[in-house]
This record gives C-alpha cells, sequence and structure tokens, in this order.
C-alpha cells in the first residue's frame, strides 16, 4: 500500500517509524510546510522520500494528514476533492468536532476516516518520533458510520498495526471526554509551571528541591504552544467547562486548609485515590 504521511511531526513522524518497521506502507512518502521537518525526516530516514502534497496525494492509496488541529477544517475538504473513488483520507487530530462539521456535506465525505491516536509526549518535530509510541494505546473512530465500510476497515488495520485498540464515538462525545482526560492536564501543568517559576524568582533553592514528584506533575508544560493553542481554541467550550470544574476542587481543598479541616480533606484524598480504577 502506497501511503502519504502530511505533517512529519512528533505524531506523522511517529507513526512514519511504525509503517516502515511493520511493513504496513509498501510505500511511504512525506510531506511538510516546514523545511526543517523535512531536512530533519530526511536524515532520520522517517519516510522513503519528500514529495509536494498534491504529488504525495495523487500517488497515494492512503494519505494521513498529521497537521496541527486549526489546518484540518481547510486541508481535508481540499484533499477530498483531489483524491479519486478508492483512495483513502485519514486524520489523527486531538479534536474532531470542527473537521467533521467543515466535511459533512462533502461528496466524497465517505471516503474520510476520524481518528484519534490518543499518545504523545511533550516533544514535537521529527526529531520527536518514537517507535512503538502507540503500543498498547487506543484510537478513537469518531463518526465512523459516516465512512464508507472499505475505508474504515483499512484504517482499522492500520492503527491495529500499531499495536493500538479502537473505539468508537460521535465527535461530540470525543471532544467533551479529552477536555477531562488531556486537555485540562496541560492547563493544569502549564499553571503550575508558571507558578513555581514566579516563586523561583525569590527562592531560587526551590529547583535544587525539585524531585520525580514534580518533573512528572509539570512535564506537559514542556509542550509545543503551536500545538496546544489550537486545540484550546477548538475546544474552547467544553475546556472552559471542566476548567471551571476544576477551579472548583482547587478552591474547595483551599477553604479545607483555611478551616483546618483535614478529616475532610483526607476523605477527598481517598476518594481521588479511585483513579487507580481508571489508571493503573
Amino acid at each position: 500500500m502506497k501511503i502519504a504521511i502530511i505533517g512529519l511531526g512528533l505524531i506523522g513522524g511517529s507513526i512514519a517509524i511504525d509503517l516502515r518497521k511493520n511493513g504496513f506502507a509498501g510505500q511511504l512518502s512525506g510531506t511538510d510546510q516546514n523545511p526543517a521537518h523535512i531536512a530533519q525526516a530526511l536524515a532520520l530516514g522517517l519516510v522513503d522520500g519528500i514529495l509536494p502534497m498534491e504529488i504525495a496525494i495523487l500517488q497515494s492509496d492512503l494519505i494521513i494528514v498529521a497537521t496541527p488541529v486549526n489546518s484540518l477544517a481547510m486541508l481535508i475538504p481540499k484533499i477530498l476533492s483531489q483524491i479519486e473513488d478508492n483512495q483513502i483520507v485519514v486524520d489523527v487530530g486531538s479534536t474532531k468536532g470542527p473537521v467533521i462539521t467543515a466535511i459533512k456535506n462533502h461528496p466524497k465525505r465517505g471516503r474520510f476516516v476520524a481518528t484519534h491516536p490518543m499518545a504523545g509526549t511533550e516533544y514535537s518535530g521529527p526529531e520527536a518520533a518514537v517507535p512503538d509510541l502507540f503500543k498498547n494505546k487506543c484510537c478513537v473512530f469518531c463518526d465512523a458510520e459516516d465512512s464508507d465500510p472499505d475505508a474504515g476497515e483499512t484504517a482499522k488495520r492500520l492503527f491495529e498495526s500499531l499495536g493500538m485498540r479502537i473505539i468508537h464515538l460521535n465527535a461530540a462525545e470525543h471532544d467533551l471526554h479529552v477536555a477531562y482526560v488531556s486537555h485540562i492536564s496541560h492547563i493544569a501543568s502549564f499553571a503550575l509551571a508558571l507558578t513555581v517559576l514566579e516563586k523561583e524568582r525569590e527562592e531560587n533553592r526551590i529547583f535544587d528541591l525539585a524531585s520525580g514528584g514534580f518533573s512528572s506533575t509539570v512535564r506537559l508544560a514542556k509542550s509545543n504552544p503551536d500545538t496546544w493553542i489550537p486545540i484550546f481554541q477548538q475546544n474552547r467550550d467544553h475546556v472552559l467547562d471542566v476548567l471551571d470544574e476544576f477551579i472548583n476542587t482547587v478552591s474547595r481543598f483551599r477553604t479545607l486548609l483555611i478551616k483546618r479541616d483535614f478529616d475532610t480533606f483526607d476523605q477527598l484524598i481517598r476518594h481521588a485515590n479511585d483513579i487507580r480504577r481508571i489508571i493503573d
């Protein structure tokens, strides 16, 4: 199968590594708007070659779009208008509502499969790409009933070849749930990092005392704003709802500390420990 990857950053590059390793792609081409990314991808051998986007689309059986989410609502309809009826387009964006709305009435809607492989790191660019990034993670297929059966089956085999399990949600459910499990985590990490950086101006020993717990908590604060600002823009309403709930919870802890109500504090922490049922 001839596959083109549009966008050779962390996600696109990591997909490329595994597809080359597992043989799913007989020929793997790539394209990227950033010349530095192109040079890095070639140096790392992520793809067999770099092609202009129009040629990569023309020559491929399957096109994987791994660009920032703010580009998808314009880019996906354009790609669908260029493909033949036997080609397939898959996106891997972290938000789904805007892109699915943009292609809802497109005559080739059935050739598009909206997916979100739930994996990543705090790093970006081709040099951040790693093998087995997706192994044992889940990939969300959104509004799969609107994709042609053969397109959906091919996309399923693609992500299963990466070691992923498939789940199905509609676009609205997806965008709400990722606001809880991903987007709010990044905002919390950004906020904590800013808080500590501000305090560190006065107490330069803070980072001398920082240990693994602090590092893991603020790890996401290293994430690229070019990736995350578009996500927050597109999922703004859901993120605001979740952020309000988070602020209320943090305020509750603050009130308990003011009142010295450590019995209730203990109850809340024990209740928080229930997260073990979800995350081992």
